[in-house]
């Protein structure tokens, strides 16, 4: 089918980073073992302590332009610094927010490179190979740092380690590009619809095969405008409903009220 590995679509994030005048972020539990051992026990006994949060509650959704009808920025607030995709721990105490676009328009593909299982796909995001997702980005970073730079944050902010307060827009667009790094949010390649490049139908059915449906995230049509979690969740509940054959639970009238 034409449209199997098309119309790839992921959150490229861009991080904004700080290191902290104070110590109260998680460089001490990413680097220390007792402290680490110590949270560990607290967490398993007690279930209290540092390791009882995903540190990741701080957020926020922005419009960065009128010409948006919805929030097209996604901010998630972190009390650390996240290097080599967390594999490289901090040497000193910082703070990021990560930024991305909700809705890029950039898509890539996933394609076999042969008729070998065992070889590994070719996976092309294409990320900001369309104008308008570098702007956003660009966009993102100054409204991220207009945040940073309100009075309430500056008892901790300290040095900016990236992007810089001081680069030009060619510049930036270097950074972004060299640095930016994906949200773990890869759908939209077995996409749900009704054209020539859809590959299931509405119950989740792979055109033209029988028995086989997909039902993950691969099935939006388009990306979410936030984490994917929750959506992918939903999908699953909906396509189990179905191969079940449960029947839709009317809403009472008042449920909105």
């Amino acid at each position: 089918m034409p449209g199997v590995g098309k119309n790839l679509q992921d959150h490229l994030e861009i991080y904004i980073q700080h290191k902290s005048k104070i110590k109260d972020t998680l460089y001490n539990l990413s680097t220390n073992y007792l402290t680490q051992t110590i949270e560990g026990i607290k967490w398993f006994l007690l279930k209290k302590g540092m390791l009882t949060y995903s540190h990741l509650e701080v957020g926020g959704f922005v419009k960065t332009s009128e010409k948006y009808k919805h929030p097209n920025i996604q901010l998630h607030f972190f009390p650390s610094l996240v290097i080599n995709h967390g594999l490289t721990n901090p040497s000193f105490d910082g703070f990021q927010f990560h930024a991305s676009p909700n809705r890029p328009k950039s898509r890539g593909f996933v394609e076999i490179k042969s008729n070998n299982y065992l070889d590994d796909p070719k996976i092309q995001f294409n990320y900001l190979e369309h104008e308008e997702d570098l702007q956003q980005m660009r966009d993102s970073v100054k409204i991220a740092n207009k945040i940073f730079k309100q009075e309430s944050m500056k008892k901790y902010l300290g040095e900016q380690l990236r992007p810089g307060y001081d680069v030009t827009d060619n510049e930036l667009d270097d950074i972004i590009r060299n640095t930016a790094d994906t949200a773990y949010h890869p759908s939209c390649t077995n996409k749900m619809g009704t054209d020539s490049m859809s590959v299931v139908d509405e119950e989740t059915k792979v055109y033209g095969v029988e028995n086989l449906r997909v039902i993950d995230s691969s099935i939006m049509p388009d990306i979410l405008s936030g984490n994917l979690n929750a959506g992918t969740i939903m999908i699953a509940e909906k396509a189990a409903d179905m191969i079940l054959g449960k029947e839709e639970t009317p809403i009472e009238a008042d449920y909105y009220s």
